[in-house]
């Protein structure tokens, strides 16, 4: 009777290439984050920077610049997993947390000076319901990080978190793709191209971002025959606070919080 004989070089080969299909997707994963975060702003920002025509805090220069800092980390920690250099990996992570903090704390700020900007100009407590945007998407970029830290020992939930809280951080970036279409941008795009009003983008946005959530369930899925749990918590997570952060955001609550964070800008 035949026997099926499998070379032991073979299984190996085979062995290594199904061991980095998931580490090269999440290193793709990472690719898409920081395409979304550097073409959301090109319109507004990046492009403006050249032609000395974007106007605002310098402040902004820094929080942009942090931004961009941690997706381009994020890069290089999946590039260097996917290569298989854990030691390194390890090694640069430490710059990681550091790098983290910084995004937060100038995020937190940046938010709240730009409110006091917008209540200056007299908007009110539209101001004061539009912080709700980058203050709920900094919280989770700080809460799924701070998580994902505290599993670097459990590597396959500490990768998940950590594409999990840089979705959250370029909600900003991608709504400006929505923004834009709602708005118009330029010659021949005035006044947009869907009809949609703008105070609704944030969420609509921040829910199509969710689809890189799902990719991760599908890709799971299709190499683990399950969906990791982290995905499934922060799909949870990141959900509930979009849908719930509209009508909180429009509370004589959140009015007094949003009045209250501007005193820590000298208002």
């Amino acid at each position: 009777m035949a026997t099926r004989y499998e070379h032991p070089v073979i299984q190996q080969d085979t062995s290594r290439r199904t061991d980095q299909m998931p580490r090269r997707f999440f290193f793709w994963i990472a690719i898409s984050c920081a395409t979304i975060a550097v073409f959301g702003f090109m319109p507004t920002y990046w492009i403006q920077l050249p032609s000395n025509t974007f106007t605002g805090s310098p402040l902004l220069h820094i929080h942009a610049a942090l931004n961009t800092a941690w997706v381009l980390f994020l890069i290089l920690q999946a590039w260097q997993v996917s290569k298989g250099r854990i030691g390194s990996h390890r090694y640069w992570g430490l710059c990681g947390i550091a790098l983290a903090t910084a995004v937060v704390v100038v995020g937190y700020v940046t938010a709240i000076v730009s409110l006091e900007e917008r209540l200056t100009r007299g908007e009110g407590d539209a101001a004061r319901a539009f912080l709700s945007t980058p203050f709920f998407a900094m919280t989770l970029f700080a809460l799924f990080t701070a998580a994902a830290i505290a599993c670097t020992g459990r590597p396959e939930w500490h990768k998940r978190l950590m594409i999990a809280g840089t979705i959250s951080l370029i909600d900003a970036a991608a709504a400006r793709f929505a923004f834009l279409m709602a708005v118009g941008y330029g010659p021949g795009l005035r006044p947009g191209v869907v009809a949609l009003p703008p105070e609704a983008m944030p969420t609509i946005v921040g829910l199509l971002l969710q689809l890189l959530v799902i990719a991760g369930m599908i890709y799971d899925k299709r190499t683990r025959g399950s969906v990791h749990p982290a995905w499934i918590v922060v799909l949870i997570v990141s959900v509930a606070t979009l849908i719930l952060k509209v009508p909180l955001s429009h509370t004589a609550g959140w009015y007094a919080f949003a009045d209250w964070t501007t005193h820590i800008a000298g208002r």
